[in-house]
């Protein structure tokens, strides 16, 4: 069988007489998903819609492999690292070997340190928060957060159809390939739920489907991270693969390129937060399955790729940050 698989043009429509097997062999191909058939066969006409539909994207196949290979479902990633004891610095090091350690760098050139200004302190103070408030998030906080970083100052449309946006952070090819999807929990003046944010007019579109238990569905969010989960407001990075694609078909770099875009928009999302004496976070460990569902996305057309958060901080740290110079939570000891 794999020797007859390899006989099977991948871009080009065979007679199944040509391809050197039996029809009963071709049809259990066709049944494993590894060949795609014109003709519908047992209800697996899905099969070829979807390979239509990736074709016409234009991935390259061995990003369109990764994407999908690395979808999570129903994954609670912190009950498995409670479970596996990876939770603490301590269980890290019990279930793992000591990491190999780098190699000494002798310096040739000592650079001169500067003194810190307004900047500076502000990157000094630009820590991962876990520990998010229960207070609401006032209206024009949250409006100000999303025109600081999601929304376009400006668009061309050099030829009918082609747009190019320009956002406070770069994009591969200027196209902003990144849609914003919101789970709204607590800003005040606006109904909790899901939205969609649309860049060039500054404005909201609610998404019609599920908008009860927002708990349960922002803990889905990130993988049952609850640091994350309570945050006033979560933000789902998705990158439309066809508006960058136009461009890059087939291109080995062209995903790459869609993952450095949600982290620019995400460093960009932290500054501002910052500024504005709130916290902010990113996280990579998400169920992309269950958040395509609750926004209708189609994982071949808008894969998300993380999801940020931001809001006002707890007055008290209960949940460990990162803060080595105590900037953030200067009353912490040790």
């Amino acid at each position: 069988m794999v020797s007859l698989l390899g006989t099977i043009s991948p871009s080009r429509w065979m007679d199944w007489e040509d391809c050197g097997g039996s029809y009963e062999q071709i049809c259990a191909l066709i049944k494993m998903g590894l060949v795609i058939a014109t003709d519908d066969i047992d209800d697996l006409e899905h099969i070829r819609r979807n390979d239509e539909k990736l074709r016409a994207t234009e991935w390259w196949p061995l990003a369109a492999a990764c994407a999908a290979s690395a979808r999570w479902s129903n994954v609670d990633s912190a009950a498995d690292m409670e479970r596996n004891g990876t939770n603490t610095v301590a269980g890290l090091m019990r279930s793992r070997e000591a990491p190999v350690p780098e190699p000494d760098s002798v310096a040739d050139t000592y650079l001169p340190r500067c003194e810190p200004d307004a900047f500076d302190e502000l990157l000094r103070r630009r820590v991962t928060c876990r520990n998010f408030s229960g207070r609401s998030l006032a209206l024009a906080d949250f409006a100000r957060m999303m025109e600081r970083v999601f929304s376009a100052t400006h668009v061309e449309e050099p030829a009918k159809g082609l747009r190019f946006l320009k956002r406070s952070s770069p994009s591969g090819g200027g196209f902003h390939a990144t849609d914003t999807y919101l789970l709204v929990q607590r800003v005040e003046g606006l109904v909790p739920g899901l939205y969609r944010y649309l860049p060039e007019s500054h404005a909201l579109k609610q998404v019609e489907g599920e908008q009860k238990q927002l708990a349960q569905l922002a803990a889905q969010m990130v993988a049952g991270q609850h640091w994350f989960a309570n945050a006033p407001v979560m933000v789902a990075l998705a990158a439309t693969y066809r508006r960058s694609y136009w461009k890059y078909r087939n291109h080995a770099k062209a995903y790459r390129a869609l993952i450095l875009d949600s982290g620019h928009l995400s460093q960009t999302l932290y500054l501002s937060a910052t500024d504005m004496g709130m916290g902010a976070f990113v996280t990579a460990a998400i169920n992309e399955a269950q958040i395509e569902a609750m926004f209708g996305l189609d994982p071949l057309e808008k894969g998300v790729i993380a999801v940020c958060g931001f809001g006002y901080r707890t007055d008290e740290m209960s949940i460990t940050e990162f803060d080595p110079g105590r900037v953030v939570w200067p009353a912490v000891v040790g």
